[in-house]
């Protein structure tokens, strides 16, 4: 029988992976990012009474005038940006204002903002849907206008960064919806741009594909193959190894969903993710402790070579220590118990010899 040490060069943190506070074993996604408008301090001095009437309640008239305006059929361009920044900002800051634009039929003329040709129009056209998604009632009706294929098309082609992240977040929101709008979303192809925003976007960018890529992966099984076709693999790999990043966390909740499927075993496999994730188990915090120890579960359990691979990685110490930690939850000692009993069990000649690099098939 192998010896549980691990012999490979892998080489040790001395830091824990966290980048959060919270070292419980929820969910580490927070709601995506919102409508984060802002002004110069000039424009801002402007437009300091209309923030205020925003923030208050507004009538069904105003609310109804407004719409009308973007259904105008030859408003001016000052007019369109005014009337589908007001919807912004009412929908913004307002609970009741999100029930009222959606009732007075204004989600599909700011659908129709996301086409056109003015950067600042698509912006406040993409925040003003994300902001409408905010409330549950809304979203049946947003999927509905048909906004998926133009929030896919702003967050690919949108010309402010702030454009395309709202996207992202409003396709988020809407895969909240259920398994079909999921699907949906998947299907336009939002797959391979949020794998995209994840590898090239900036801190926020990437914290919102994250999310995004979680809730459209545990939505619809068909986008975890998607995301793995897209090359997910290797830079949620990147982001948990790095505890810089501040997004161990969530990159190893997304990975962890991808692995359910044997693509994303194979994947992960091949794209170097064993000694990533018992590195974790070492030590992660204790969230991150029992998300790589159900991914190393889910990888181990039905591929006598990869069990080979992750017990020649050096898992069973830091698991043995886990499984008797008397700060770990008992179902994380469970699991821990678990992957030891299958790390152990006898693996015959021919695997034990098989090299690493020769492994491509995950069943």
């Amino acid at each position: 029988m192998e010896s549980d040490a691990s012999t490979s060069p892998r080489r040790r943190s001395t830091s824990c992976y966290s980048d959060s506070g919270d070292s419980s074993c929820s969910e580490p996604f927070s709601e995506c990012g919102s409508d984060d408008l802002s002004f110069t301090p000039a424009a801002a001095a402007g437009i300091h009474r209309l923030l205020l009437s925003c923030a208050a309640e507004a009538s069904e008239d105003a609310i109804s005038s407004l719409v009308a305006e973007l259904e105008s059929p030859s408003p001016s361009l000052d007019s369109l940006r005014r009337a589908a920044m007001e919807l912004r900002l009412l929908a913004k800051h307002n609970p009741d204002n999100r029930v009222r634009i959606a009732a007075a039929g204004g989600v599909r003329p700011l659908v129709r903002l996301l086409s056109h040709a003015d950067p600042l129009l698509q912006e406040h056209g993409v925040t003003a849907l994300l902001n409408l998604s905010i409330c549950d009632e809304n979203k049946a009706i947003i999927v509905e206008a048909g906004a998926i294929r133009p929030l896919v098309h702003a967050l690919k082609s949108a010309a402010s960064p702030a454009a395309r992240e709202n996207a992202a977040c409003a396709l988020l929101r809407l895969s909240q919806l259920d398994g079909a709008a999921a699907a949906a979303i998947g299907r336009a192809g939002a797959i391979p741009l949020l794998v995209s925003l994840l590898e090239t976007g900036g801190a926020r960018g990437k914290k919102d594909a994250a999310t995004a890529l979680y809730a459209l992966c545990s939505g619809a099984r068909e986008n975890r193959q998607r995301a793995v076709e897209a090359g997910a693999v290797r830079p949620l790999l990147d982001l948990m190894a790095d505890p810089e990043s501040g997004m161990v966390d969530k990159a190893a909740y997304v990975l962890h969903s991808l692995v359910g499927s044997g693509e994303g075993r194979a994947a992960a496999v091949e794209e170097g993710g064993i000694p990533v994730l018992v590195e974790m188990v070492e030590v992660g915090s204790s969230r991150q402790k029992e998300i790589a120890t159900l991914s190393l579960l889910q990888i181990c359990e039905d591929n006598a070579v990869y069990r080979t691979m992750v017990a020649r990685e050096g898992a069973i110490p830091p698991l043995v220590a886990l499984s008797q930690s008397s700060s770990a939850r008992p179902k994380l000692k469970t699991k821990a118990e678990s992957l030891i009993e299958i790390l152990r069990q006898p693996r015959s000649p021919s695997l034990r010899a098989a090299r690493p690099t020769a492994v491509v098939a995950a069943e």
